[in-house]
């Protein structure tokens, strides 16, 4: 089989989940050995590096490091692109894809860092794109994502009937992105003062793909996922929003396998730390 290339982006205080994805896609391949994980780090601490890492000795995937902190055109893009809490710049790294990568990547599917996967990856990269440019699930919230505040903050940029993807799971197709110029795009919607308004990243993936994205089965993006939604056996679970499963909200979806996977020795110390964050940024405010 050929290699299964998977990119994800995170700064390192996202590097722990970034480990619980990985290791989530080796668990569920049946080509561990195709498996090349593209890592987008910024900031990432050696300590953590190391940790990432050990996914290659447990399983026989191979890693790609890319340091954005380091990347100049990274640098220049970010730069003119608005961010706010509780986000970072690290969520720009997927407009940039085509630059990131090695001219060797055909084809690849992007995942956020909150994300656990329980079905083969090798079964959504061999979707047939059918001539789209990439692959999404549609975003159940939409709506609000779209047109804001009473359906009407954002009436002159989308309708309410206009299809809206989420861009936590991505499959793309490299040649047709890369002629999709994303980033300069994505600059100009800034320049015209719509990334302010709306998702960020994804208001501009959704601008720039608008007729050019196949709808996904939704269970290659389950968002928000419950416990109750464990019996409809989701592929890929995203927990959008503040339930996350190493966090002190209970009833997200496989809470207990998601700590498995992370690994009890990894989960514990990174929950202290995303508390303790969390209780710095409060007494900040």
């Amino acid at each position: 089989m050929t290699e299964l290339h998977v990119a994800l982006s995170f700064d390192d205080g996202f590097w722990a989940p970034a480990y619980a994805v990985m290791r989530s896609i080796c668990l569920a391949s049946h080509h561990r050995g195709d498996l090349v994980f593209h890592l987008f780090e910024d900031a990432l601490e050696p300590a953590h590096r190391a940790e990432l890492d050990s996914i290659a000795t447990e399983f026989p995937a191979r890693l790609v490091h890319v340091d954005l902190g380091a990347n100049a055109r990274f640098a220049e893009l970010t730069a003119a692109l608005p961010v706010a809490r509780p986000f970072s710049r690290v969520i720009y790294a997927r407009l940039m894809l085509d630059a990131l990568l090695p001219p060797d990547v055909e084809r690849l599917v992007y995942l956020d860092c909150d994300t656990l996967v329980l079905a083969p990856i090798e079964q959504l990269i061999e979707t047939d794109l059918g001539g789209k440019s990439i692959g999404a699930v549609s975003d159940p919230y939409r709506h609000m994502h779209m047109l804001g505040r009473d359906l009407r903050a954002n009436a002159d940029v989308f309708d309410f009937t206009t299809p809206y993807f989420n861009s936590g799971v991505l499959l793309i197709d490299r040649a047709a992105f890369a002629r999709a110029d994303v980033p300069s795009r994505t600059r100009d919607l800034a320049q015209k003062g719509l990334l302010q308004r709306l998702q960020y990243d994804q208001a501009a993936l959704n601008l720039i793909f608008a007729d050019d994205w196949l709808a996904l089965d939704p269970r290659w993006n389950f968002i928000a996922p419950l416990a109750a939604h464990e019996a409809l056996e989701p592929f890929v679970l995203h927990y959008a929003g503040p339930r996350k499963p190493w966090g002190l909200l209970p009833g997200a979806a496989h809470r207990r396998l998601y700590r498995h996977v992370m690994t009890n020795r990894l989960f514990y110390p990174f929950r202290r730390a995303q508390m303790w964050r969390a209780l710095r940024s409060v007494g900040r405010r």
